[in-house]
Order: structure tokens, then C-alpha cells, then sequence
């Protein structure tokens, strides 16, 4: 892997945010979960499409805490805009485990 310096690691732009709204997205080519992400007054609400149905059902996500690049341009996930990318670690099956916080923290915190 390549190496980068703290300059490059600046430019990206990891928040936490609140999960506020997880709907089923059975269209997605894959299973996956559209969720809706709180970083507070200064970014707002931003939405993105996670393949994380193996572990999470949408209704339990709400009010979880969860870490995501903000800055990254949308990207249509089939019909939906997907704002931000939801960050997280591959379990032993390779299915996705969300990152976030051990303790409550102010939505829209930079990682630092």
C-alpha cells in the first residue's frame, strides 16, 4: 500500500453522524439499507445505500451513531443519490460491521 502524508489524510473528510431514517432497499443489485445520517447543523442530513443487511435491520439503526466520508461527491445507487460513505470492517464472512463511536458524541464531530 501506498503511503500518504498527513496532508493527504486531511482531505478526507470523516464525520460522525445519527442514523435518523433506515428503509429496506430491495431494488439495490445487492441486499442493502438506505439509510438517512444526522451530522448536525453545520452538514445536515445526507443519505447513502449500505450493504449491511446481514447484521442490521433498518428499524434498529435509528438513533445508532455511525462514522462516514463526507466530502466524497453523490453517486447514483441504482435510483438512489447516495451522498456519503457509511464506513465499516468485513466480519469473518466478509459481511460489513458499522464503525462508530463507544460513547455518545455530538453528531458532525471530525475524526481526528
Amino acid at each position: 500500500m501506498a503511503e500518504i502524508d498527513f496532508n493527504d489524510f486531511l482531505k478526507v473528510d470523516i464525520r460522525v453522524g445519527t442514523v435518523t431514517r433506515a428503509e429496506p432497499y430491495p431494488e439495490a443489485r445487492k441486499p442493502a439499507i438506505k439509510l438517512w445520517v444526522d451530522f448536525g447543523d453545520e452538514l445536515g442530513e445526507r443519505k447513502s445505500s449500505a450493504q449491511i443487511t446481514k447484521h442490521y435491520e433498518p428499524e434498529a439503526l435509528i438513533g445508532k451513531q455511525v462514522m462516514a466520508v463526507v466530502n466524497f461527491p453523490p453517486r447514483q445507487i441504482g435510483k438512489f443519490m447516495s451522498e456519503i460513505l457509511v464506513l465499516g470492517l468485513p466480519d469473518d464472512d466478509g459481511e460489513i460491521v458499522l464503525i462508530g463511536p463507544d460513547k455518545p458524541v455530538p453528531s458532525g464531530g471530525r475524526m481526528h
